[in-house]
């Protein structure tokens, strides 16, 4: 099956039928599976970015820096 996804597209969607004032319908299909194909591709990005080195080791990185920033209590 050949992939038919296309990433970043404007889509062009199959004719619909004749609407009212010139405009015309489109098949709710075609829309839905354009939608849902670049929702996934972006889902996809947003997954391999959580999975980042960077991003994982971030909550660490906070609490050490939170450490060297406590006050210090003084003892009298």
């Amino acid at each position: 099956m050949a992939d038919t996804r296309h990433k970043n597209v404007n889509w062009t969607l199959p004719e619909g039928t004749p609407g009212e004032k010139g405009r015309s319908t489109h098949l709710w299909d075609s829309i839905h599976a354009a939608l849902l194909m670049d929702i996934r591709d972006e889902l996809q990005r947003l997954n391999h970015l959580l999975h980042c080195q960077n991003f994982q080791g971030l909550p660490h990185a906070i609490r050490r820096i939170d450490r060297r920033l406590a006050k210090k209590i003084r003892l009298r």
